[in-house]
């Protein structure tokens, strides 16, 4: 009996179209489920024997491979475009995945490096640095924009600071007296 499976992931959104094949190439199971971990791993504790799986690098590409990647003996996410022999012939997710599934039992994927949790988190907090730097300069622009065309000079970085307090009036009130720059005239 062959302990070896190979098998292929078309993953979508809602749903993942399934291949599983032998190490003799048959193929033993198709089957399309719903894009969610618990049943994910339900299908995936139903097979047994040596499991190889793969995807195409995507979306949900970095969930998937950390999802699977504890239960199964080999995760393998490639990059779509170097797959010329998934362009070639009919298209369906079916199909997708049946050639996924050979592909990967013929050794002709090539690997995307999805390196352990704590590289990705700080590729994503520096990702998320950068577009927030972006997003950032792209609204200070967009203001500086607006107030030129209302004809408001704005140069430097001033424009962007909160307006300096007015504190002739804030004196004023607080002592109860006349405002600092207006005289009182003697009265006669």
């Amino acid at each position: 009996m062959d302990s070896v499976k190979y098998v292929g992931l078309d993953v979508h959104k809602e749903t993942i179209s399934i291949a599983v094949m032998s190490g003799s190439g048959k193929l033993a199971m198709d089957s399309v489920i719903e894009t969610k971990a618990t049943t994910i791993l339900q299908f995936i504790q139903g097979l047994r024997g040596d499991l190889y799986i793969t995807f195409e690098e995507g979306t949900w590409a970095a969930w998937l491979y950390d999802l699977l990647k504890p239960h199964v003996t080999k995760v393998v996410v490639c990059n779509p475009r170097k797959n010329a022999l998934l362009k070639e012939g009919n298209k369906s997710d079916k199909i997708d995945a049946r050639k996924l599934a050979d592909l990967l039992r013929g050794g002709f994927l090539r690997p995307v490096y999805h390196g352990e949790n704590g590289i990705r988190a700080l590729k994503e907090l520096s990702r998320t640095y950068l577009t927030i730097t972006k997003d950032l300069t792209r609204v200070m622009n967009r203001l500086k924009a607006l107030y030129r065309s209302w004809a408001i000079h704005c140069a430097g970085k001033q424009v962007y600071a909160p307006p300096p307090p007015l504190r002739m009036a804030q004196q004023d009130h607080r002592s109860g007296g006349a405002p600092s720059g207006r005289a009182l005239l003697p009265t006669t």
